[in-house]
């Protein structure tokens, strides 16, 4: 945008935003689908960390938090497009740990 003051080329920023947003959540949609796509998701808020505490009480805090906060976005992501799967995907994850242990 140019223009700020421009309220037509703000409206079509706003538009170009939303639109970009429901892309966005169509391909998270789309990746949930799949098993594949699941296990990929679910790998990746793992090794994220946000399932665990990213306190080390040195500077890796900083580096952990980082991390975490990718991970955490993308967790909202996926409650955002599709919160039905994160149950499936926490199931599946635990089928997968049982199987393997």
């Amino acid at each position: 945008m140019a223009n700020a003051a421009d309220a037509e080329q703000v409206q079509a920023a706003g538009r170009k935003e939303r639109f970009r947003n429901k892309q966005e959540l169509e391909d998270v949609r789309t990746i949930l689908e799949l098993p594949a796509g699941r296990r990929f998701v679910w790998r990746y808020l793992e090794k994220a960390g946000i399932f665990e505490t990213s306190f080390t009480g040195n500077n890796t805090t900083f580096f952990n938090e980082g991390r975490r906060d990718i991970g955490l976005k993308l967790l909202a992501d996926v409650m955002q497009a599709k919160p039905e799967a994160y149950v499936q995907m926490a199931q599946e994850a635990e089928k997968r740990e049982v199987n393997n242990a």
